[in-house]
């Protein structure tokens, strides 16, 4: 568990630096996170659900997604942008996704436990499976 610390939220490459409260992936997580322009090219999943204000600025989410129609697989893409508002945006782990703020965002976070494991999705498209410390399972 820590306290009141500061880091990149999604590893060193990320566009995005948390402010904790308290991070406790077993249990729950507070944080204010501060997005700076364009998501790295990597669409990811979530070890977390969370629930999640805007407070400031502007979100563009980019969705991938799959389902089955009868047999047939189909593969979906959206885009969703959020704005400030009392209405919360709620994250599942699932599915595939990726952030980008128009200049600089804030949001406010409320996350809950952690389960082992989560994806990235490459722009090469591979799939990474990684755990806690953002350490790699497979590819």
């Amino acid at each position: 568990m820590k306290l009141f610390h500061k880091g990149k939220d999604g590893g060193p490459e990320s566009t995005v630096t948390g402010y904790w409260l308290i991070e406790w992936k077993g249990g729950f997580s507070i944080a204010l996170l501060r997005f700076d322009g364009d998501s790295r090219e990597v669409h990811h999943t979530h070890a977390f659900n969370a629930v999640s204000w805007l407070l400031k600025g502007e979100l563009l989410e980019h969705v991938k997604t799959t389902y089955f129609h009868g047999d047939e697989e189909k593969q979906v893409e959206y885009f969703k942008r959020y704005l400030p508002s009392f209405k919360p945006i709620i994250t599942n782990r699932v599915p595939l996704h990726k952030v980008s703020s128009k200049g600089r965002s804030w949001a406010l976070t409320f996350r809950g436990p952690w389960v082992n494991h989560w994806w990235e999705y490459l722009p090469d498209g591979t799939f990474k499976a990684l755990t806690h410390g953002r350490k790699e399972l497979s590819s």
